[in-house]
């Protein structure tokens, strides 16, 4: 899991561990997909510009400049990597399918568990915030009853039998 990177908004993994894991040369690799580009539509695999590729490198932290292919990597995607396995066509490559396949469900899977944490959360924020609105409703009617209480009543006359004074 620690190979799948976010790239462009979509979970990647790329060429060069791709290659490690099927135990082949990276540029056989590029090599197979460049013959089957057909198979491979953007939402598939895209390569990195530049850019991507500098980020990745800051990212990653082991690569060094000069030490990696002069070529910009592939990107693949979930998809992607499912049709690598056809296209590489070895029973290594249909193992190690099966295993990446694996990893992008469970991280597709940890990130939806996350996104449900979050929505609870925000019912929670939302419904707090909304027993704030109506406590502070009640303090409202609570002042209101202890001002009316505050003022003296006016003096009562007597009720009741009165004795002349004399």
């Amino acid at each position: 899991m620690n190979q799948i990177y976010y790239v462009r908004g979509q979970k990647v993994m790329l060429d060069t561990d791709l290659a490690t894991l099927y135990e082949v040369e990276t540029k056989q690799l590029k090599r197979q997909v460049r013959r089957n580009l057909d198979r491979f539509s953007e939402d598939f695999m895209f390569e990195l510009t530049l850019k991507e590729s500098n980020s990745l490198r800051c990212q990653i932290g082991t690569l060094e400049k000069g030490a990696h292919s002069k070529y910009l990597s592939m990107a693949f995607t979930e998809q992607g990597v499912a049709m690598l396995s056809s296209v590489l066509n070895s029973t290594r490559a249909i193992k190690v399918n099966i295993k990446i396949i694996r990893n992008f469900t469970r991280m597709r899977q940890i990130l939806m568990d996350t996104t449900d944490i979050r929505l609870e959360i925000a019912k929670i924020k939302r419904d707090l915030s909304n027993h704030g609105k109506n406590m502070e409703i009640v303090f409202q009617y609570l002042n209101e009853l202890l001002k009316k209480q505050a003022k003296p009543d006016p003096p009562r006359t007597r009720i009741g039998f009165k004795q002349d004074s004399l």
